[in-house]
């Protein structure tokens, strides 16, 4: 295996795979969750995503460690699409808390108790295109992505755990 579960978390094996997938698709839910980087560390929570193309077919929370990215790809991001309203990662090492509540085209983050994300997908209305104009790197507006996927953790090259992940799913 690519990624190993061991005492209740998740982590790279010695041989990594860039991607561990749900079994499940879900399309309303809320996942919480807890997560450690290492230094340097590049990882990402994908959500509602086909993992044949989870870059182009999906979403991504950045995980990383404090200080390593800025703009739309700083920890906390809808990554390329929506910067956090505030960096609320604890430093490498120390677990954090991750809340995503995905409700139709409404997706709220709350990470370490602080809530730095509210967004609308259906305010990306142009391909390639953020709401405040910058560009991004999706071919199709996000508003028209699945709203039903998979969730996916990421590896990047530097470890990064998961535990306590847990999801319930939404009417």
């Amino acid at each position: 295996s690519r990624w190993t579960l061991k005492d209740g978390i998740l982590f790279p094996s010695e041989k990594p795979g860039r991607m561990v997938w749900s079994k499940k698709k879900f399309t309303n839910f809320e996942l919480t969750l807890e997560y450690k980087t290492s230094e340097g560390c590049n990882s990402g929570v994908f959500f509602r995503t086909n993992p044949k193309n989870p870059v182009q077919e999906g979403f991504e929370i950045q995980v990383a460690s404090k200080g390593l990215y800025n703009g739309k790809h700083v920890v906390g991001s809808l990554y390329d699409a929506k910067e956090p309203s505030s960096i609320a990662v604890k430093p490498d090492g120390e677990w954090n808390t991750m809340k995503m509540t995905c409700n139709g085209s409404k997706i709220t983050i709350v990470l370490n108790d602080k809530e730095i994300q509210k967004l609308n997908l259906a305010d990306w209305t142009t391909a390639k295109k953020n709401p405040d104009g910058t560009k991004n790197k999706f071919k199709t507006a996000l508003k028209d992505l699945s709203q039903t996927g998979n969730i996916g953790f990421q590896y990047h090259g530097k470890p990064v755990w998961y535990r306590n992940v847990k999801v319930k799913v939404l009417k």
